[in-house]
């Protein structure tokens, strides 16, 4: 079992830090605020990775065949290599939500299946039915995780989800268009991860290139699979008025207006969302809500 240590810049809290690659009771991950517990499909094949931070210092473990690529990408995926330089908001609320998470980092997961597939399910619907219908996936056909963590899993491979019908997919919940786009995605996968060593406009253009990719999940993928600070989630359901609320005390603002408000924070727009998200006010709600839909059981 290889292992490794490695210095971090400042302590980094784990859990706020890597709370968006978890998919609800997501059984590919644990997290704790010093610590994470992760399972993926590596290039180097199936690994799981355990983190452990103690101030400025972390520990790393590994099992499986891709454990050293876990390894030599452990310090980027907990945010270590996150550079928060000039980041000095001068608006009393992020000023107030950056001195109280000092440890929010961006991370890097170095790979893009993993985070890609689950977010194209949360397209258009609500959190509960993307979480339902990625848990279920992952306990029909995904594996044990390598490594002594019991009740860990590993996601299917890519393989299994680009063989899957959209008569398939549609019995555990998820309409045609998400269907298709996310069998195409699976199917395509060799020319998308490529996007993980590109520059960020380079990447942003390759993920949308795929027919039902657009902003919204292009720039959470990018956020999460590339540790890129300044990617916001435009055309998202509640974050435009999260940040309208926040910044300007207006209940409801669309897209344009978020980003005339993040304006200021040009390099750090998607750190800015995800303070707001821990420690700002969420905007009045009032409207239609969402309809849950039922999906097959196991």
């Amino acid at each position: 079992m290889p292992s490794r240590t490695f210095p971090l810049p400042s302590p980094v809290d784990v859990r706020a830090s890597l709370t968006p690659l978890v998919v609800g009771r997501d059984a590919t991950i644990r997290l704790a605020p010093d610590a994470v517990v992760r399972a993926w499909r590596t290039p180097a094949g199936p690994a799981t990775l355990c983190v452990r931070v103690a101030g400025t210092s972390a520990t790393a473990e590994a099992w499986g065949p891709g454990a050293d690529w876990a390894l030599e990408q452990a310090p980027a995926f907990v945010g270590a290599e996150d550079d928060a330089t000039g980041f000095a908001p001068a608006h009393p609320l992020v000023r107030r939500a950056h001195r109280r998470r000092p440890g929010l980092r961006f991370g890097r997961t170095g790979t893009i299946a993993d985070v890609l597939l689950p977010t194209i399910l949360q397209q258009k619907v609500t959190a509960l039915e993307a979480v339902r219908t990625w848990m279920r996936m992952v306990a029909r056909w995904g594996e044990p995780a390598p490594g002594p963590f019991e009740d860990l899993r590993i996601a299917p491979a890519v393989d299994r989800f680009a063989s899957l019908t959209t008569y398939e997919l549609h019995r555990l919940g998820v309409e045609r268009r998400r269907a298709v786009t996310f069998i195409d995605a699976s199917r395509r996968m060799g020319r998308l991860e490529e996007a993980a060593a590109m520059t960020a406009d380079d990447a942003f253009l390759r993920l949308t290139a795929l027919p039902g990719i657009g902003p919204w999940t292009a720039n959470l993928v990018l956020r999460t699979a590339c540790g890129d600070a300044d990617r916001v989630e435009v055309g998202d359901f509640h974050v435009p008025n999260l940040v309208a609320w926040n910044l300007a005390g207006e209940a409801r603002g669309g897209d344009r207006r978020m980003m005339e408000l993040l304006v200021p924070f040009a390099g750090h727009r998607g750190r800015v969302v995800r303070l707001l998200a821990l420690e700002g006010q969420r905007a009045p709600a009032w409207g239609p809500r969402m309809t849950v839909h039922a999906v097959e059981r196991l």
